[in-house]
């Protein structure tokens, strides 16, 4: 059973603008001859690596919610110009919305367990829930009736 990260994305207030903002990273990448791959650099290496690469996601919370996921493909500890050791978590650069779940604010990552993931989006719900704006949706799920 794949083991999954938790993190917050601090200064995103949604789901589309996490897309255009990794979007915009690969555009760069390109341009440079770089993989196309989402990096995100933390402080701390996950212990679990092995669990991780067998299946798992990064989780995102915004705004209060679990709103998304990406898939990690690689996990790689390195040392930084200070000797400070720092872990890249590399992603596929594509964004999966999840069905939104509070998540009260945390620092770093944590670990997620696959029974506590909450579930993609499908097609079928393309039309629906995962549909609405944002904000709507919020408010919506706020005053108790998603």
């Amino acid at each position: 059973m794949p083991l999954h990260l938790i993190k917050l994305a601090v200064g995103c207030e949604s789901v589309k603008e996490l897309k255009d903002w990794i979007a915009e990273r690969m555009k760069t990448a390109k341009k440079q001859g770089l993989p196309q791959r989402h990096v995100h650099i933390t402080r701390m290496t996950p212990k679990r690596i092995d669990d991780i690469l067998a299946g798992g996601s990064l989780y995102w919370v915004i705004r209060g919610e679990i709103a998304a996921r990406e898939k990690i493909i690689a996990i790689e500890p390195f040392r930084d110009r200070d000797g400070i050791g720092r872990c890249r978590l590399v992603m596929q650069p594509k964004v999966i919305a999840v069905s939104p779940r509070p998540m009260r604010p945390f620092q770093g990552w944590r670990y997620l367990t696959e029974d506590a993931t909450p579930a993609d989006f499908g097609r079928a719900e393309a039309t629906g829930v995962a549909a609405m704006p944002e904000p709507m949706r919020r408010e919506l799920r706020d005053l108790g009736l998603l």
